[in-house]
């Protein structure tokens, strides 16, 4: 009997699912019986492999009410399977996507996913010690996607991104943060995007919250700003400012020109100060939003570095 095939809406609620977490009926592991889905839409929306793989990348096919998102997943042929194309599906929103991540304090900005790499950063300020430490882009998954975009309304570009598998494939993280700090982390699939933060990373400013230990002296204060025309030559423009106090700790604002890691640590380790905690929370005219630590958000279609 041949494949039912069908034409509508997939449902993403859970539904029936073996053991192994596939679609109720489906083959589980990789067996070789039946045929690849991408011959099942090929043949359903009259398209050539490419457009039929891109249409189950895209998640707008499901089979027994499940998204599959792998061209090579079998599908059998005794009709006891069925194979759902959404009617919307469409392949011009297959565009690259830019993920702004919270990043907590112990993971690796630039690291590959399956790389680990020593910290070497100094004693003294928060993170996970000396040893080898993750990389940041571990915590991007579908999981931790924070669904609450800061604008709602379709005037504002609101994100009505779907996530999907392909959506955490070839990124690239193009702005560096100390292995000690969290806060705002790039990872982008858009060259165009990765080219903005790359060419204009000297004139891009950035925007952290440090935590310091005690009161900040108006002499210690002057000592973290820095023209860029002094003595220190080497070191950039840097506008530091008090944001709040309290008992035991000084919240201090910093606004510095292309990122500089260890350029912090340094300005308050010649004022005398301790650090608590580093956190970016604007690159250019991005912001991170209400992001929780360890979420991420979509980059909206408004918002320009």
């Amino acid at each position: 009997m041949a494949t039912m095939i069908a034409e509508r809406r997939p449902s993403r609620s859970p539904g029936p699912k073996s053991p192994t977490g596939k679609p109720a009926g489906a083959p589980s592991g990789p067996s070789q019986e039946g045929q690849r889905l991408s011959k099942v839409v090929m043949a359903q929306k009259a398209c050539s492999r490419r457009d039929a793989e891109s249409f189950i990348e895209g998640g707008w096919v499901s089979v027994n009410g499940q998204v599959v998102e792998e061209p090579m997943f079998r599908v059998s042929e005794r009709g006891d399977q069925r194979v759902d194309i959404d009617p919307q599906a469409s392949l011009l929103e297959l565009a690259s996507v830019t993920l702004l991540l919270h990043k907590p304090p112990g993971f690796d900005t630039l690291a590959a996913l399956g790389e680990q790499r020593p910290n070497g950063e100094s004693k003294g300020r928060r993170g996970r010690g000396h040893g080898a430490v993750e990389p940041a882009q571990r915590l991007l998954s579908s999981g931790s996607h924070f669904a609450q975009q800061p604008s709602q309304g379709a005037s504002q570009g609101a994100s009505n991104e779907r996530v999907l598998k392909r959506h955490f494939a070839n990124l690239s993280a193009c702005v560096p943060l100390e292995t000690a700090a969290s806060g705002l982390v790039v990872f982008t699939q858009d060259w165009r995007v990765a080219r903005k933060l790359l060419d204009d990373v000297a004139v891009m400013e950035h925007e952290l919250m440090v935590e310091v230990a005690g009161v900040v002296t108006p002499e210690a204060l002057q000592k973290l700003n820095h023209s860029g025309q002094k003595e220190d030559s080497a070191v950039p423009p840097v506008k530091a400012s008090i944001n709040s106090t309290s008992d035991t700790s000084t919240r201090l604002r910093f606004a510095v020109k292309g990122a500089h890691p260890g350029l912090i640590a340094w300005l308050c380790a010649r004022a005398g100060l301790e650090i608590q905690g580093i956190k970016r929370i604007r690159i250019g005219r991005v912001g991170l939003g209400q992001v929780p630590l360890g979420q991420w958000r979509y980059l909206l279609p408004h918002e320009r570095f």
